[in-house]
């Protein structure tokens, strides 16, 4: 397993051969707060770096999940259906979204790593 990247989005991906595995960070679904819908991109659909792939909504709002890399979606994590809250027990485990094969790897070295994302969010308040 490699390490997790991040968008200033607050999306993370984590790659596992060629599949790519997407997310809300830890800190976005606590800003969200309770969790209780979760809409999934369709296996099969191409994204573009950036693009808007699923919808989360909270009790707070409801917000956009974007791409974080170009792909095409080959999983979606079909347990947040029946359980949206998965998002909030565990956001970088079971609580993750789709998973996809990339289109260009070499967009992975444009996302933050896990430290560089750790003090982006500290300037954010």
């Amino acid at each position: 397993m490699s390490a997790i990247k991040y968008t200033k989005d607050h999306e993370w991906v984590r790659l596992d051969g060629d599949v790519a595995t997407v997310g809300i960070s830890d800190y976005a679904q606590a800003q969200l707060g309770d969790v209780v819908f979760v809409e999934v991109p369709d296996v099969g659909k191409s994204v573009q770096q950036g693009d808007e792939a699923a919808v989360v909504e909270s009790v707070k709002a409801a917000s956009e999940v974007y791409a974080p890399v170009s792909g095409e979606v080959v999983g979606v994590n079909g347990d947040l259906e029946g359980n949206p809250a998965a998002v909030n027990e565990a956001a970088m485990d079971g609580g993750w979204f789709f998973q996809m094969r990339l289109s260009d790897p070499a967009e992975l070295d444009g996302l933050m790593d896990e430290a560089t994302y750790t003090d982006y969010v500290k300037e954010l308040g």
